[in-house]
């Protein structure tokens, strides 16, 4: 297993993104994923390392990383250590930073002599899954899309509503992780871009206009996204295949630090259903 950590290549945004690239030394053409992680989290949270070498055993190349703006520096990759990144962040970023991990695909060698290029699938979770269906929409070198525990949209997410009298004065407003008691910063120009760009962050109207395999995968237990999130999904995108899991929860029955060697039982199914999907 080649495992490559922490690669660090250039943001759109003044800020570095940090890559990992997972995948067997047998073979080469192997069909690459890239998965973007959700609000409050990082490319190293949980069981997600654990996932990478199942998927990289599975025969695929799969890169995780580290939006330039979560919050993460290069010495600490792992939670929250620079705020003031994290609440200049906002949903075009997280899209600029998506292109810039598929440009760098097709520009590094190492991809490119192990991995096939021509089939990139993306796996999003939680707000990473609305992201991943906007660029799947808007790019033409994603060959599948897979939301995992997915938003369906942004426009009602806690970053994005409030009292937009008080933020707007203030210039900030604040919500707790409620693992790590940090009060995280989001800057009024997150509400600023949101509206800016409102069209664009439609997650409804990029999932109606996909045109490639899509995947929606949902526990009924999520107490984070209603599983009726994933079925609003399915409606806007009929073509999609919806796979509910019974009894999993938001991270699918992860928790951070993970300190066991095997994937928890729902993590291991939604790898599962995945790998189906991919065969098709």
């Amino acid at each position: 297993m080649i495992d490559k950590k922490n690669i660090v290549i250039k943001g759109k945004h003044g800020r570095p993104i940090l890559i990992d690239v997972t995948y067997a030394v047998n073979g080469t053409n192997k069909p690459i994923i890239i998965f973007c992680h959700g609000y409050k989290g990082f490319k190293d949270w949980g069981a997600w390392n654990l996932m990478a070498n199942t998927f990289a055993n599975a025969g695929f190349c799969f890169i995780k990383f580290n939006f330039s703006h979560n919050g993460g520096t290069i010495k600490q990759p792992i939670d929250f250590p620079d705020l003031e990144a994290f609440g200049n962040n906002n949903y075009t970023k997280e899209l600029d930073d998506l292109e810039t991990v598929i440009d760098w695909v097709f520009k590094n060698d190492t991809i490119k002599d192990k991995g096939n290029t021509a089939s990139i699938s993306l796996i999003g979770h939680s707000r990473g899954g609305g992201i991943v269906s906007i660029k799947a929409e808007e790019d033409s070198r994603i060959k599948n899309v897979i939301s995992i525990a997915s938003v369906c949209d942004f426009g009602k997410r806690t970053a994005t509503i409030g009292d937009l009298e008080s933020w707007k004065k203030d210039g900030v407003k604040y919500v707790l992780n409620g693992r790590t008691k940090q009060q995280m910063p989001h800057y009024y120009q997150f509400y600023e871009d949101f509206v800016k760009n409102e069209e664009r962050l439609t997650i409804k109207r990029a999932i109606s206009n996909l045109k490639i395999p899509h995947l929606i995968i949902h526990g009924n237990s999520d107490t984070s996204i209603s599983d009726e999130e994933a079925e609003k999904l399915h409606k806007w995108n009929p073509n999609s295949k919806l796979e509910i899991i019974e009894g999993a929860n938001h991270v699918f029955g992860a928790s951070h630090p993970w300190e066991k060697d095997n994937l928890p039982i729902h993590l291991q199914k939604l790898i599962q259903v995945t790998l189906s999907f991919l065969e098709l």
